[in-house]
Formats: C-alpha cells, structure tokens, sequence
C-alpha cells in the first residue's frame, strides 16, 4: 500500500492530540488530559522552532503522525532531526506506514545539507520496534540514553 506523507497541518491538530492520549494509554496505561495535550501539540504548530509533525494518510483518512524535535549537532555544524511521538492507528500496523514516513524523511535529510541525521529512542522491551528500525538501516549500538523528568 502506498501511504501520502505530508508536512501536518494546524487543522490536523485534534487528530494528532487523540493519538498521543490514544498511545499514554495504550503504552503506559496513563491517561493525559486533553486539554494540556491538545495545548502541547498546538504549540508546535504555533512555535515552529519546536518542532513539526508529519502525518500520513490513505487517502483522506489520517491514520498517522510524528513529530520532528530538532538537535543541534556542534561536531557537525548541522541539525539532527529526532522521531517522537510515533503513533498509527491499530488498523494499519506492521503495513509499512512507519517506513513511508522514514523514507519520506530520509529523503529530506540527504537533500538538506543543514540536517546530519535521524535519531530517535526506544523502550527496550519494544523488540519488534527495534526490529524495524534495524531493518531501516538505524543502528542502536553508539548510544544509550539517560534522562531525568519531573513528576507530573
């Protein structure tokens, strides 16, 4: 199936806020409020240096979306595009949508002089994620990474 990849626009921002609720619960059983999940998504429309979502659909129907943070990369003099907040539609899993979007955004990238790379994280029980990313070409084996959150 051939999906359309598209830069998200601000009217696509309800759907976009019901997949990140949709995936808090799906992946961590946690339930967001809507409002402050609708205002997170809204300001990356509203503050592009934030990021940008990218959404893919069948052809009206948008069954997809992720959002680009940017990196700033001193060894390279160059941006480095990060993949958050990935959600599909249960329907249309394990059907290629995840790879549309990295070719889609791959091809950016090699024709942008001013982005290094992609990058993005993965729980480490998601094998069949880390599969794919493999599969792609992504390599997981230079970094590992740490955080620390406030709790919410």
């Amino acid at each position: 199936m051939i999906y359309k990849i598209e830069k998200a626009q601000k009217t696509d921002a309800e759907s976009i806020a019901q997949f990140q609720i949709d995936m808090a619960w799906e992946t961590e059983n946690m339930q967001l409020p809507k409002e402050t999940i609708f205002n997170g998504v809204e300001a990356v429309f509203d503050r592009p240096n934030l990021g940008q979502y990218f959404v893919a659909k069948d052809g009206d129907k948008l069954l997809a979306s992720l959002l680009i943070t940017y990196e700033w990369s001193d060894w390279r003099n160059v941006q480095v595009w990060w993949i958050q907040s990935v959600f599909v539609q249960i329907e249309y899993r394990r059907k290629g949508v995840f790879t549309a979007f990295y070719n889609h955004l791959k091809d950016i990238v090699v024709k942008d002089k001013h982005i290094g790379g992609l990058r993005l994280y993965v729980d480490k029980t998601n094998v069949s994620a880390q599969k794919t990313y493999k599969k792609l070409g992504m390599n997981g084996e230079h970094y590992q990474f740490f955080e620390w959150m406030k709790e919410y």
